[in-house]
């Protein structure tokens, strides 16, 4: 039987790109801090085979945002797949993030491993909600795909996270999407963003990651709106064809003083 090398994937979430490359977000310019996130990912090249960028890509859904966006992901070379969270513009995003190493496929397969993104996102809502189309379709992918492996990916968090300001805004629908995963063992893996922080809970042998934001990163366990002085980072996952896994989080050196002022999510 031929070796199938683990596959190593880099979730880059929450970038926040806005139409002018010098705007803040909080105080912290989001370009500027992605672009350090970037050098790191550029060093560890040579052992990433893929990138997944779960939402809020743009901090105001404009052309403009993901064309940035794009020219800086392509200069990896790196595979870079994609879905749209709250501030994103599917639109947009769907006529732009298609070019170089780039592709809006939702549904994929990489070293023995089935990858399906989910859109979660409500338009002109902070909340998210898997609509029934996208229910059908996840249930009929998984069918068709098989057994092998499987990951998931979407924008919102399917659990509260015991911060009250940030659990208002996270997927409204939890218990449909756990019914259709509950019908597939092979999903192993269900990572997603939105909340700019660390975040693990196991339910039902499924693994359910959150990630840091490589931009401005929210206060744990917080009742409401605070910023965390920890700095930008991203996750770092090795999946083995066996379906075994490994994760950790990778942070780089970017301090930015901010403003302590809220807003919306």
């Amino acid at each position: 039987m031929n070796y199938i090398p683990p596959l190593s994937i880099a979730q880059v979430t929450d970038i926040h790109l806005f139409a002018s490359e010098n705007h803040q977000l909080l105080g912290m310019p989001t370009s500027e801090s992605f672009k350090v996130v970037l050098a790191r990912l550029q060093e560890l090249k040579s052992e990433i085979d893929l990138l997944l960028l779960t939402g809020d890509l743009s901090g105001d859904g404009t052309s403009e945002s993901y064309e940035h966006l794009q020219s800086l992901v392509n200069q990896l070379q790196i595979p870079t797949y994609w879905l749209p969270g709250n501030h994103d513009c599917a639109i947009a995003m769907n006529e732009i993030l298609n070019l170089g190493m780039i592709s809006r496929r939702k549904s994929f397969q990489r070293g023995n491993w089935n990858f399906i993104l989910l859109n979660s996102a409500v338009p002109e809502c902070v909340h998210g909600h898997i609509s029934a189309n996208t229910l059908s379709w996840l249930e009929s992918e998984l069918t068709k795909l098989g057994d092998k492996p499987t990951l998931i990916a979407l924008h919102h968090p399917p659990f509260l996270i015991n911060s009250l300001w940030l659990d208002s805004s996270s997927l409204q629908n939890p218990e449909e999407f756990f019914a259709v995963i509950d019908r597939h063992p092979q999903v192993k893996l269900v990572l997603f963003g939105h909340i700019h922080q660390k975040f693990q809970h196991q339910r039902h042998n499924v693994e359910y990651l959150g990630t840091p934001s490589t931009c401005i990163q929210f206060r744990s366990n917080s009742p409401t709106f605070a910023i965390d002085e920890k700095s930008p980072g991203f996750r770092l996952l090795k999946l083995y064809p066996s379906g075994v896994w490994e994760t950790s989080i990778e942070r780089v050196p970017y301090f930015h003083p901010l403003e302590l002022a809220a807003t919306g999510y």
